[in-house]
């Protein structure tokens, strides 16, 4: 049996990405177990099993990679596409409208630009505080950060080294499926912006002790040791 048409098969039968290395060693796996349970190795599925045994990931990528030329080649609607946790078979982009007709229940909720301008923060410069992200646009983020966070784009990576121990945010795996990049580093200029010294948020200031008030002759108040004249 062909490699290409056995990871075809596990692409198609499975519901979520597939990664070359689950991939390979589910094929081995299989192989060896259909070695061990053949009586006869002379059969044909016993010879297919003895070169699968040996699969490579290299191989697997190879297979992948001639399954994406073979559907681009004969024109199919669907093709393989390379996300953050492994391969997937998907419909191509311009049948996706007709694709979410399927899901009338499912709308797309666009986000706002102070949400986007929030995400595109977070996504460059994580882990980051709210104050930080406050420093760069200027503004409250409160509500930008619900509504990531409801959306499931940006997670709570643990709390920062700071006084209060305030949150850090970081972006999720569902943020990487949403813009259909594999990993942060796919980002426009990622390596450039990251390098950008970001606006600081301002340390509370410290209050200044008041001095002692001082009597004033001019006011008509005497030193206590001085006896007024008769």
């Amino acid at each position: 049996m062909e490699l290409i048409k056995i990871v075809e098969a596990m692409l198609f039968s499975y519901q979520e990405p597939l990664s070359v290395e689950h991939i390979c060693r589910a094929v081995k796996e299989t192989a060896k177990d259909i070695l061990e349970a053949s009586e006869d190795d002379s059969t044909e599925a016993a010879k297919d099993a003895a070169a699968l045994v040996k699969v490579t990931e290299e191989q697997v990528s190879q297979a992948i990679a001639d399954l994406i030329n073979l559907y681009d080649k004969q024109e199919h609607s669907f093709t393989l596409a390379d996300r953050s946790t492994g391969w997937r078979l998907c419909a191509k982009a311009e049948f996706a409208e007709w694709c979410r007709a399927l899901y009338p229940g499912k709308k797309i909720h666009r986000l706002s630009q102070p949400a986007l301008e929030t995400l595109a923060i977070i996504a460059y410069r994580q882990p980051i505080t709210r104050s930080g992200m406050e420093a760069v646009r200027g503004v409250s983020v409160d509500a930008m950060v619900q509504q990531l966070l409801d959306r499931g784009l940006i997670k709570i990576e643990g709390r920062a080294e700071l006084p209060g121990k305030p949150l850090l945010y970081g972006t999720t795996e569902g943020f990487l499926e949403h813009f259909s990049i594999k990993t942060i580093d796919d980002l426009p200029n990622s390596q450039e912006l990251r390098r950008i010294k970001l606006p600081t948020a301002p340390e509370p200031e410290t209050a200044v002790p008041a001095e002692p008030e001082q009597l004033s002759l001019t006011s008509g108040a005497q030193p206590a040791d001085e006896k007024p004249s008769a």
